[in-house]
């Protein structure tokens, strides 16, 4: 798949935060828009805010972190909610708390439960992590990604900088009989030092996880005050990665507008190429 159609299939993350709702406009109307499950905020800020994004037009898939859920009729009730919205598509994770709110201790036990239930959404995504995770081992990872193919219809990665990494995690999954759709993680365009405040803003406890989740791309970025993604879409792309990719998943920290004003402009420059090869053959 070329750099171009992978980018304009691409997927935004935002975080429940002040501001937010500003930063929001920069996006196209009618994108994908994930929003994020804060421990600290709790499940209703993720609702009131992909609630908004909804009346705003886009079309968004709110997480579903699994330890934040008390039971099953906890479950029905975010179901219920989930359907009230419209939402047809839901991105169900863990969650990084040390103890869970309740039953749920993984997101396989929660989408067990949730595609029993007849309203659920049409589409379920789940995580996936080419660099492992800090407290999972990866024989546990790789045992947890094909109990949940079943009833999943797509991962995405957490963020990784190394293509040759994802190519090699990419091809272990398949060989492992694992073939949903695949969106790969990259940031978006990222300030050091906005992507800091937040990292503070989050809370202490958030903070902790979020250093211990985004360490490889909080010390890439460290190195410089403004980082652009262009490098690492261009070698997946490159990569044979980029034949079995359903698209890009951006992080974009809350960083919408430099994001998308980077995508547009790679995008640009991509027609422009085709047209200049077209014009040489």
């Amino acid at each position: 798949m070329s750099l171009n159609s992978t980018l304009r299939k691409a997927r935004f993350e935002v975080i429940p935060m002040k501001g937010v709702t500003d930063e929001i406009t920069a996006l196209p109307v009618g994108s994908v828009v994930t929003v994020t499950a804060s421990p600290r905020k709790g499940i209703d800020a993720t609702f009131k805010l992909s609630e908004e994004l909804v009346r705003r037009g886009f079309r968004v898939v709110p997480h579903l972190a699994a330890r934040q859920i008390q039971d099953k009729g906890h479950l029905r009730e975010m179901v219920e909610r989930l359907s009230a919205g419209g939402f047809e598509d839901v991105f169900v994770i863990g969650g990084d708390v040390a103890k869970p709110a309740g039953i749920y201790e993984s997101s396989a036990a929660l989408i067990a439960d949730m595609v029993e239930m007849g309203n659920r959404p049409l589409r379920i995504g789940i995580a996936a992590y080419p660099e492992g995770h800090p407290l999972i081992g990866g024989e546990t990872l790789m045992q947890a990604l094909k109990d949940k193919q079943p009833f999943a219809d797509y991962m995405v990665t957490q963020i990784c900088f190394d293509p040759q990494t994802i190519s090699k995690w990419l091809s272990s999954v398949r060989s492992n009989g694992i073939t949903l759709p695949v969106y790969i993680g990259i940031p978006g365009v990222l300030s050091r030092q906005k992507l800091l405040e937040i990292s503070l803003r989050v809370g202490v406890g958030d903070s902790t996880r979020f250093l211990k989740n985004h360490f490889s791309m909080l010390a890439m970025i460290l190195r410089r005050d403004i980082y652009n993604p262009d490098s690492l879409v261009k070698r997946i792309s490159a990569s044979p990665i980029g034949k079995d990719l359903a698209g890009f998943h951006i992080y974009t920290f809350n960083q919408c507008g430099s994001t998308e004003q980077w995508r547009q402009k790679t995008l640009k420059l991509g027609r422009k190429s085709k047209i200049t090869q077209g014009r040489l053959l």
